[in-house]
């Protein structure tokens, strides 16, 4: 499974910790909100102004599962996390999620990070605005 998601930021550095807001009404809102043991893990892969397609791919209603969808797309699994984590992004990072809260319609997934597959040494990040991805 994998999403493109609009609002992810850093919410502490010690304790590393990230946030990622959900429509609360999302397969992958439910799918965090499980209780397991051991905790809900997944990744993040920032992406690259270079990979709008990718973003595209994820945040298309009816999209095909994440293995699917990076089918011809360079990728690894995540050591900590299992997750597929796309290659050529700006980073990866490998999460366990630490905490949920609900926030009207959306869910925000408050989340350990675990690990980090890569950083790339350059590159310009994906960024949309108003239905847009505007260069830097």
């Amino acid at each position: 499974m994998g999403t493109t998601v609009s609002a992810f930021m850093p919410v502490s550095l010690d304790p590393p910790l990230v946030l990622v807001s959900l429509a609360l009404d999302s397969y992958p809102a439910e799918v965090l909100s499980r209780p397991s043991l051991p905790a809900v893990r997944f990744a993040v892969t920032l992406l690259s102004a270079a990979q709008k397609m990718l973003a595209g791919r994820f945040a298309a209603e009816g999209r095909p599962s994440a293995r699917l969808a990076l089918d011809d797309v360079p990728h690894v699994r995540g050591s900590l996390s299992g997750a597929l984590i796309p290659s050529e992004g700006l980073a990866a990072l490998e999460c366990s999620v630490a905490r949920r809260v609900p926030a009207g319609d959306h869910l925000l997934v408050i989340a350990s990070v675990i690990g980090v597959p890569y950083t790339a040494e350059t590159g310009d990040p994906l960024i949309r605005f108003r239905g847009r991805y505007p260069a830097l």
